[in-house]
């Protein structure tokens, strides 16, 4: 078991992704130009970054996917458990696309959203059912932390150039990119400590 100072510096971590999601990105030079975590994949779309710009879609399937390896090793019988893991297949879902998308003649470019959805549900199933040994779980937070700290900012760093080019003025960084930046690269160093601490320990 980990301390209860270390469980909630996750928490910490998981709350400023999900924060960050929901705050702005990309602040533009008025209110009408300021987008959101969750707005920038839809508005990329016109700046000719392809599926790539599904990236900007990662954050609430990681935390989803942190959250559910966080529990893993949580007992089956608590209502907390199956109440922590029911909000981050909910969180997992902010990443669905919408029903027209799919329907539409693009709807290719919608797949891999769609897979991290079922992703999540397949990591909800495992970590409930067959998956006990936290190490497992912190593996899982670590690596997952990964990909969310650099994906998602390598297709911010691609896109900003453009949009500013597009507006005509130099756009800023917004406090939701940073708080995505610092909640992954929180889960990332907690679960690499642990790890690291473990291996430690056996020698």
């Amino acid at each position: 078991m980990i301390s209860r100072q270390k469980q909630t510096l996750f928490l910490l971590g998981f709350t400023a992704v999900f924060i960050g999601y929901l705050m702005v990105w990309l602040p533009g030079p008025s209110a009408g130009l300021r987008f959101l975590g969750f707005e920038m994949g839809e508005w990329s779309k016109f700046l000719g970054v392809g599926v790539k710009r599904n990236w900007f879609y990662l954050p609430p399937l990681t935390l989803a996917l942190m959250m559910l390896f966080f529990t893993v090793g949580w007992e089956n019988g608590r209502y907390q458990t199956w109440l922590f893991r029911g909000v981050a297949v909910v969180v997992s879902w902010l990443a669905f696309p919408a029903l027209e998308d799919l329907l539409g003649p693009t709807k290719s470019d919608y797949f891999s959203r769609v897979a991290g959805v079922g992703l999540v549900l397949l990591v909800a199933l495992a970590v409930s059912w067959w998956v006990r040994q936290p190490r497992f779980g912190y593996w899982g937070m670590a690596l997952v932390a990964l990909v969310g700290l650099l994906w998602p900012s390598l297709i911010f760093w691609e896109v900003r150039p453009f949009a500013s080019q597009i507006m005509q003025v130099q756009l800023g960084i917004g406090p939701g990119f940073w708080l995505n930046l610092l909640g992954h690269a929180a889960v990332l160093i907690l679960a690499v400590s642990y790890l690291t601490k473990k291996e430690h320990t056996k020698h």
